[in-house]
């Protein structure tokens, strides 16, 4: 008797486990689809990270806002100098445009009105810049060129990029080491851009570069970066003044042309009355 309760005892224990593991499976197979869901809902975020782990070693740690800043200036402070004297940078130098790791991306860029920003690469529209970088790094990054580019944001200090990129803010305290830095990597920049042995050209960019730039780099204070000025901008109120003025001037001179020329038909018309009147006088 007791041999076959405890058979009993068993067999029970084996048909609650059975029973339990049905009720257990249903729940793990239903708990699986929403979580593909949720995956394909997230495609953009998740091919940015699929992208980042492909690339592996070759993350890219160079900031497009520095890289941005550092262009503008080059642009603004120094192009037109360099136009001027009608000279051409070689790519060797670190400035030149096909050196810069984001240019291609950065003309890629369209902005068409004050909230929307287009890719040029795929023709889609963002509300501001900073989305459409994110953008670059998430769907295009794999069309940046990074064995013959560089990082244009590695060369802000010599630039002075924070005179861009903090205007208005408050001014960190000068650090002489950083400052030294700074200016020795300015007067390379000067070196391998403008070589003296050149030329006349050359050795007068050299010069200037080493005023416009390198000069500002002491914790004096005395020298102010960009002192030689930057690219003269048209401004837009000038150019309506000096429009109307033109037109002004056009008008003034027209009406003293017709004026003196309706004075001497005047004059004209009185003497040929005068002529008249003589003659008829009796005799």
């Amino acid at each position: 008797m007791k041999k076959s309760s405890a058979s009993h005892y068993q067999r029970l224990v084996f048909c609650i486990f059975c029973f339990s593991l049905l009720l257990l499976v249903p729940r793990v197979s239903s708990s699986s689809p929403p979580t593909q869901h949720s995956n394909h809902g997230s495609s953009d975020s998740t091919e940015g990270r699929t992208l980042r782990q492909e690339q592996g070693s070759h993350e890219i740690h160079c900031s497009r806002e520095r890289s941005r800043a550092a262009w503008k200036i080059v642009e603004e402070y120094l192009m037109p100098f360099v136009e001027k004297e009608k000279y051409q940078i070689t790519k060797r130098c670190r400035l030149h445009p096909d050196n810069d790791l984001y240019r291609d991306q950065e003309q890629h860029k369209s902005h068409i009105d004050i909230n929307e920003w287009q890719c040029g690469y795929c023709k889609k529209s963002f509300y501001e810049e900073k989305n459409l970088d994110l953008h670059f790094d998430n769907r295009h990054s794999n069309l940046l060129d990074l064995s013959q580019r560089k990082c244009l944001a590695d060369v802000c200090g010599a630039l002075h990029c924070d005179q861009i990129t903090n205007s208005g803010g408050t001014k960190s305290k000068c650090n002489p080491a950083a400052a030294a830095r700074n200016k020795h990597l300015c007067e390379s920049l000067a070196d391998s851009c403008f070589p003296v042995s050149e030329g006349p050209a050359a050795g007068r960019i050299h010069e200037f570069f080493l005023r416009q730039f390198c000069d500002a780099h002491t914790c004096t204070g005395r020298q102010k970066p960009f002192s030689r000025g930057r690219r003269k901008k048209m401004n837009v109120l000038y150019l309506v003044v000096s429009i109307l003025v033109v037109m002004m001037l056009i008008l003034f001179y027209l009406y003293v042309f017709l004026y003196q020329r309706g004075m001497k038909r005047g004059t004209q018309v009185l003497r040929r009355i005068s002529q008249t009147n003589r003659k008829k006088k009796p005799s």
